[in-house]
């Protein structure tokens, strides 16, 4: 929160002075430090240059406010929590190095923020938050990529249990009595998909939230909500029981409206919803909007569309694409109207797990051809099929629950 008044400036200068003396502290030093840099590096060998370099573990830290979604990839030696053999739950499509991906390189990186330092995944932190609490994860596949994610990295600490449910996957942490839950739930609103035995088209309705998981919502502790992927294949969209339009749906007479518009209704209609449902409830919810997350086809994806990239990009080396932004910016648009209704609201926290540009900048870390089980053992095929939109595992989605378990803090305290 930025300060309104003289109190909270003193507040902020006082949080700031430790920071501000420990670095006029080392000034004095700065020359001695330049000087055994300097001999320090005549004493090596010459060696080729390099772009790419691993950064220090550790970041001097200051207790300011943390922008955690602007930043770079750098190298970490570490590696991953966890691997391939060491997880049960990771999705056989997304088991990477089991499937028979040879180079590693993809999983020593991890995201650095530009200003501030964003702490290894620990566990048990992760644990403690969610003590005696349910977090759900609401939405498409990419729900359950990251929910997979967080199961994978919290089992190094505490084993879950898979128990049943009626409308979710769900696991338990006995240690903890915490439950993670997944709700399928593509469009977030009522929506029937489009199936080669069913509707060649989406059928979505922009003004009814889907009860599959909305009655649940008084179960909830922190909604983490997915959306956007199925918006961009052909849909007729219906907004008080009658046809509002539809996107790309060639043999009827709709007027072709687009994805944009009704992703910012079905988001909104969602909101609005979990908010209506916590009035005068008194016992709080935190709700995380995780926005667009980028696919990196070369090519079109039914096209024998590929994603064989073997590093990050750097930071301006390649340019966010239209749809990728625009879907993000009304999602974020979103929140923040959301925001400003809920605001009356006493416990009630919204905010957005803004991935899509820490995840545009890898183009490395999706399956691709190895969602197959060892697609080349037979050589080069004319056509194997890629996943260039999900996430390997371990891989990149790692760092959006790094992130995720950061947003939680200040709610706990």
């Amino acid at each position: 929160m930025r300060g309104a008044n003289s109190m909270k400036d003193q507040s902020i200068t006082k949080k700031l002075l430790p920071c501000t003396l420990h670095i006029l502290l080392l000034l004095p030093l700065l020359p001695i430090v330049l000087l055994s840099f300097y001999f320090y590096s005549l004493s090596l060998a010459p060696s080729p240059p390099t772009k790419l370099s691993p950064s220090a573990d550790k970041d001097y830290v200051c207790d300011t406010p943390c922008d955690y979604f602007n930043g770079r990839w750098v190298l970490d030696k570490r590696g991953p929590l966890y691997n391939g053999t060491t997880c049960s739950t990771i999705k056989e499509s997304q088991n990477c190095i089991i499937n028979g991906r040879h180079d590693t390189s993809y999983l020593y990186w991890r995201w650095k923020p530009s200003q501030c330092h964003l702490p290894r995944f620990d566990p048990n932190t992760f644990l403690q938050l969610i003590n005696n609490k349910h977090v759900a994860f609401v939405g498409d596949s990419l729900a359950r990529n990251q929910i997979e994610s967080l199961l994978c990295l919290l089992a190094t600490a505490s084993a879950p249990k898979r128990v049943h449910h009626k409308g979710s996957r769900r696991w338990h942490f006995a240690s903890h009595n915490a439950s993670l839950s997944l709700y399928w739930s593509p469009f977030l609103v009522q929506g029937v998909q489009r199936s080669s035995t069913g509707p060649l088209h989406n059928i979505l309705h922009l003004d009814r939230v889907n009860e599959k998981w909305a009655r649940d919502v008084d179960q909830m502790d922190l909604i983490v909500l997915s959306v956007g992927n199925w918006f961009l294949v052909p849909s007729v969209y219906y907004e008080g029981g009658k046809v509002l339009g539809c996107l790309n749906c060639h043999g009827f007479e709709y007027t072709d409206i687009g994805f944009y518009g009704p992703l910012r209704k079905a988001l909104r209609t969602t909101l609005n919803s979990i908010i209506e449902k916590k009035v005068g409830k008194g016992n709080g919810i935190g709700v995380i909007v995780r926005t667009f997350s980028p696919s990196h086809f070369e090519g079109d994806w039914d096209k024998e569309g590929t994603c064989s990239k073997s590093r990050p990009y750097r930071k301006g080396e390649m340019k966010l694409g239209e749809v990728d932004e625009e879907m993000r910016r009304i999602e974020m648009e979103e929140v923040e109207n959301a925001k400003a209704k809920a605001k009356q609201l006493g416990g009630f926290s919204l905010e957005a797990l803004d991935v899509t540009k820490l995840s545009w900048l890898r183009p490395d870390g999706h399956p691709g051809a190895y969602m197959n089980h060892f697609p080349f053992a037979n050589g080069i095929s004319k056509r194997v099929q890629n996943d260039c939109v999900h996430w390997c595992l371990p891989g990149p989605i790692d760092s959006w629950n790094e992130i995720l378990v950061e947003m939680m803090k200040p709610r706990q305290q």
